[in-house]
């Protein structure tokens, strides 16, 4: 893991480099049941990907990067410690892509509007990551977007117990990219980690995070 140090992007220059380093929509062979992503849990731990592509079902989550006066931050979802899975985790606001979506940016707009309140004219489209797999059964596109920071949110209680902002500069420092080891289903699993003032930033959401930090800021 690298420790080279990045310099702020403004604004602009994030949308000018999103352009060059971003994907302009998911790559075709994305939910090929035969094809799995490179990026993923099992990056780090490899008994973590099911070898059946078919058991991964498709997901979108937005990656909202809120246009502070201030410097860029991201903003992040705490699951409701209600929910049936990953009560409490912090998460990317997102979901399983639906019948009824038209694609993965619709279900990932549609999601955080469900979810947060954020209004799609709020968000300015980047571009996409590469397709992450999760350990739970999803292949994620996270959809990375601007977002004006003159919206108001109103969060679901059902699915969501809070959010916060962490400074995008912090996120994309590779010194804060730990690499954390835990038992899980009776293996040592890896995985990346961000901790940030009280909390626990890991696993696919931290995954997703060092994806981004790849794409915009790897040499």
């Amino acid at each position: 893991m690298s420790s080279r140090l990045v310099q702020p992007l403004s604004i602009n220059a994030l949308r000018k480099t999103a352009q060059e380093r971003l994907l302009k929509s998911p790559p075709r062979e994305t939910f090929d049941p035969d094809h799995l992503p490179a990026l993923g849990d099992h990056r780090l731990a490899e008994n973590l990907a099911p070898a059946d592509g078919r058991l991964h079902r498709p997901a979108a989550v937005l990656v909202p990067i809120i246009a502070r006066n201030q410097g860029a931050t991201l903003l992040l979802t705490e699951r409701s410690k209600e929910l049936k899975n990953h009560a409490g985790q912090i998460a990317f606001p997102g979901g399983k892509i639906d019948a009824l979506d038209q694609d993965a940016r619709a279900a990932a707009l549609r999601e955080a509007e469900e979810e947060i309140g954020l209004q799609q004219k709020f968000v300015e489209d980047l571009g996409y990551l590469d397709p992450y797999l999760s350990s739970t059964g999803y292949r994620i596109i996270p959809l990375v977007a601007i977002v004006t920071p003159s919206f108001s949110l109103t969060l679901d209680p059902r699915e969501v117990e809070s959010i916060f902002e962490v400074p995008l500069d912090f996120l994309m420092d590779p010194a804060h990219h730990e690499i954390h080891e835990r038992e899980w289903r009776g293996a040592q699993r890896r995985y990346f980690a961000m901790p940030y003032e009280e909390r626990y930033i890991w696993g696919a959401t931290a995954g997703i995070i060092r994806s981004l930090y790849e794409r915009l800021y790897a040499p």
